[in-house]
């Protein structure tokens, strides 16, 4: 078992994940590769830059062109490079396309889950699994923060579809010895994320064009946010500990809650534009999309991983409004479409 952070070797390891292209995915390669690990990635064919291009890492890994929904490619992969670890993120991770499109959501995130959990069955060969949740998975429940034994209660399809995901790694640990365990993280941000539909990139690009920042609410409802490195660094102690765990959940989250309204606020003040802009705006929010309160415990992570957040709010939102101020006016807008 690694009792403290950084004691495991992943030198001489092969780590696939999937979702590589999306923000956390390109996090995460980037820490394996530190640790000195191989690192393949799995992504659907795309002419767009994705985030392993905005981090400058697609040199130092193998990709591999493909779908999730694809059982002989996912075994062929597993049994081609002899995977070590399988960090499992491809999912549609944007609330409100997965309202739009429910079926497309649920075969990327179902399907796409039970596929992978199937290759990685029949083939025998991965030693540690770690499933991508949410804690969208919970639904809504009075009383805060929640803990790892609340009932999984999501029924917005993409809700839905995680606690489905949850539910299955479950089964496979569960029936088969399948040594996987469950990740489920609360709001995630940081550099390099292009999903502008997210409350922290989206208010960072408005003020970087000179506009209002746009709240789909009222702005009352709270959230808990997390820094992409330390999501991360979760991930690694989470695969380390995957066979003794295995089909537990854990809980991920950092910062203190705060109202959205508040949250932006903060986003303005970092940025600097406090006397420059206009009052936010608010927008209606979208039918079904997300509960009023989400906040995560991790004392299960901090007891049992000896895992906890290293990156302030302030400190993680400061680097993250330097990185879009560096990197999206030479983007181009295909990207900010």
């Amino acid at each position: 078992m690694t009792t403290r952070k950084g004691q495991h070797d992943w030198r001489g390891e092969t780590a696939l994940i999937t979702g590589a292209g999306g923000f956390v995915g390109a996090h995460l390669a980037r820490q394996l590769l530190a640790r000195g690990a191989r690192v393949v990635c799995l992504l659907r064919p795309s002419a767009k830059l994705n985030a392993l291009d905005l981090l400058d890492l697609r040199r130092h890994i193998q990709t591999v062109e493909g779908s999730i929904e694809d059982l002989p490619l996912l075994e062929d992969l597993l049994r081609q490079f002899r995977v070590d670890a399988v960090f499992h993120l491809a999912a549609q991770s944007i609330i409100g396309t997965a309202t739009h499109s429910p079926l497309a959501t649920f075969d990327t995130n179902i399907r796409g889950t039970y596929l992978l959990l199937e290759a990685c069955r029949l083939t025998g060969i991965p030693r540690r699994i770690v499933v991508a949740s949410s804690d969208k998975a919970y639904g809504a429940h009075p009383t805060l923060p929640y803990t790892e034994d609340y009932p999984l209660l999501g029924t917005s399809p993409y809700a839905a579809s995680k606690a489905c995901t949850d539910l299955l790694a479950r089964s496979f640990a569960e029936t088969y010895r399948l040594p996987v365990i469950i990740c489920r993280s609360t709001n995630v941000y940081g550099p390099a994320d292009l999903n502008f539909s997210r409350i922290v990139p989206g208010t960072f690009l408005s003020l970087l064009q000179g506009q209002s920042p746009v709240i789909q609410s009222d702005g009352t409802p709270i959230r808990q946010l997390i820094h992409v490195e330390d999501l991360a660094r979760g991930y690694l102690r989470l695969a380390e500990e995957a066979a003794q765990f295995a089909g537990q959940a854990f809980n991920l989250g950092s910062s203190p809650p705060m109202q959205i309204r508040a949250l932006v606020d903060r986003l303005v003040e970092v940025a600097g534009f406090t006397d420059q802009l206009p009052p936010r705006v608010l927008l209606p929010p979208c039918p079904n999309q997300q509960s009023d309160a989400q906040v995560l415990s991790i004392d299960k992570a901090r007891k049992l991983l000896g895992w906890e957040a290293e990156v302030s709010l302030d400190d993680g939102l400061a680097s993250a409004w330097t990185w879009y101020q560096d990197n999206l006016p030479g983007l181009g807008t295909s990207l900010l479409d």
